[in-house]
């Protein structure tokens, strides 16, 4: 028999999945939403659309149209109200939940760490870290928003709001950029910055700097470039203006 009703814990395992699955790859054949479906005994399509759902309640996804079930549930509205009042605490219940299932998806999602040592399993600051890299990443399709590299050993998930500056917006994915490791460090020193038009900025300071090779290719060449932007969790205005006033170095 079918089952209708989701729980909150269920709902938070949904979440947590959209967070960490491209949108143009939800589908029930998904390896890790059919890992999940078998988790909650429901099946793939059930939770491919409890995804969708999830989706159509998305500002990046609304301004293109996404739409999910016609009478979703008001469970998916109120867990999202829940994650915009309060990502850090809604990622260490999401990832609580999601953590429950890492014995069966943690092979389906090589590239995310669903596996933590029990010593660490309660950690906090471990869990927010988790549930922002992983959205983030995923959001940029895995490549960095200022390069397009798609080496997933090279990529981080780059803080705009600095971590140490807003404790609020530490597991907020819309707080963050998909970097490779090079332009995470010049993001993070103020070398480069992002546009309120969401072009590169390469600091002056930098270009009044002695150059060469390298720093023409990976630096100097990205001014006036439009980044790539997320399939889901669009870069805040208001960080990226945050990041251009106090972190950018004019």
């Amino acid at each position: 028999m079918a089952r209708n009703n989701w729980t909150r814990e269920e709902h938070l395992i949904a979440f947590n999945l959209y967070c960490k699955i491209p949108f143009g790859k939800i589908g029930e054949k998904h390896p890790a939403i059919r890992a999940v479906a078998e988790y909650l005994g429901r099946s793939p399509a059930a939770v491919a659309m409890k995804l969708v759902n999830f989706a159509s309640h998305d500002p990046t996804h609304q301004s293109r149209g996404v739409t999910g079930l016609k009478h979703g549930s008001k469970e998916e509205i109120e867990i999202w109200e829940e994650f915009n009042r309060n990502p850090n605490a809604f990622a260490v219940a999401s990832e609580t939940e999601i953590e429950k299932v890492a014995p069966i998806i943690e092979e389906r999602l090589p590239s995310l760490p669903l596996g933590p040592t029990e010593g660490t399993r309660t950690s906090t600051f471990r869990l927010v870290q988790t549930f922002f890299r992983d959205s983030v990443l995923a959001s940029y399709n895995y490549s960095c928003s200022f390069c397009e590299l798609s080496l997933r050993q090279m990529l981080t998930a780059s803080h705009i709001i600095p971590w140490k500056d807003n404790i609020e917006r530490r597991a907020d994915p819309r707080n963050g950029f998909c970097l490779c490791a090079f332009h995470d460090r010049a993001f993070d020193r103020g070398i480069l910055a992002v546009s309120e038009d969401l072009h590169i900025l390469v600091s002056p300071q930098f270009e009044l700097q002695e150059s060469n090779e390298m720093s023409r290719v990976a630096l100097s060449s990205l001014a006036g470039r439009h980044i790539l932007e997320a399939v889901q969790f669009r870069a805040d205005p208001v960080a990226l203006e945050y990041h251009r006033l106090t972190v950018f170095k004019k």
